[in-house]
């Protein structure tokens, strides 16, 4: 369960980086075989599809007209892909659970990443601590596949 509470908190943090990260370890067959990761994740084109708009996600964010986060259509979307990520990194049997709690860690990371991150702006500036999330966001990511092992 702890590699979808790390997957989950990432969404937090980036809505697309959990589920490229998923995609490319079931294309390459790093997931679990008792895990739940839908099969359609593995195709080639899905995982270029999620690594594409992961990549988007990450130069955004950067940009100084990017919305906070904590909007409702990002929300919406880091609560959809954690509990999703969550799910798919959980034993068959905690699929379910692992998506409520995927969901509410997902929703939970993004207040708490958000607070931290705009503290950090005001000394910082956007794009080191931008650039400084995602080596985060990309290094738990990591770890949660790992964990899934």
């Amino acid at each position: 369960m702890l590699a979808s509470l790390l997957i989950a908190a990432v969404s937090g943090m980036r809505a697309m980086t959990p589920l490229a990260t998923v995609a490319n370890a079931a294309r390459r067959g790093e997931l679990p075989r008792d895990g739940s990761a839908p099969a359609l994740l593995a195709h080639p084109l899905v995982s270029a599809g999620t690594l594409a708009l992961a990549a988007g996600e990450l130069a955004g964010d950067k940009m100084k007209t990017a919305p906070d986060r904590i909007i409702m259509p990002g929300m919406i979307a880091r609560v959809a892909t954690g509990a999703f990520a969550a799910a798919s990194l959980a034993p068959r049997k905690q699929r379910a659970f692992a998506a409520v709690l995927g969901a509410g860690v997902a929703a939970g990371s993004s207040y708490l990443t958000f607070r931290a991150r705009a503290t950090a702006m005001r000394r910082y500036g956007q794009t080191s601590t931008g650039a400084v999330e995602d080596a985060i966001a990309l290094g738990t990511a990591a770890l949660a596949v790992r964990a899934a092992r």
